[in-house]
Parts: C-alpha cells; structure tokens; sequence
C-alpha cells in the first residue's frame, strides 16, 4: 500500500477500516460475507464499501456463483511500493 493509501484509510471512519482488515484477512468476499465477519449492519458494510471505493483501495467485482451479488477484495499494491521492508525492521532488537 502506498503512504497515501494509508493516509487515506486513517482519515476513515473505524467500520470503514475494520472492513478492509476483513477483507485483508479473509480475502474476497461478497457484502453478506463481510456483514457476517465483521459483525456490522448491512446498511454500516455498505457505506465502508462505499468509502474504501472512493479511495481506490478495494474493487469491485461480479460474484460468478450468485450473480445478484458483487465480491469486494482489496486492490493489489502497485510494484516497487511495498512497505513491507520498514515493517520488518522495526520490530527487531538489537
């Protein structure tokens, strides 16, 4: 995720970013998927989604078992913008 991916998920209300942890950890998964994993209403998943798409940060797709529906996951991070170096350093002692 690039540095402003992340500002703009800390600027985000905290169902919008308990709904890209879901995602994160879980992968693809259709609104009921998510309401279910997250435990928020319908209607608080709906608006996250909403928001989370506003930023770029999740896609939308078709959900080819049940057509009514639409899979959410997150949208790959660009190459050569990993964080995942500062990351792994930070945690250890020396």
């Amino acid at each position: 995720m690039t540095d402003t991916d992340g500002e703009a998920l800390d600027d985000l209300p905290p169902s919008a970013k308990l709904v890209f942890k879901v995602l994160e950890y879980d992968g693809p998964l259709t609104q009921k998927g998510i309401v279910e994993e997250s435990m928020l209403s319908a209607r608080t998943v709906r608006y996250a989604l909403e928001r989370l798409e506003g930023i770029g940060i999740v896609d939308e797709d078709v959900y080819f078992a049940d057509a009514r529906q639409n899979l959410y996951q997150l949208n790959p991070p660009e190459p050569g913008q990993a964080d995942g170096g500062a990351e792994a350093c930070s945690g250890q002692a020396d």
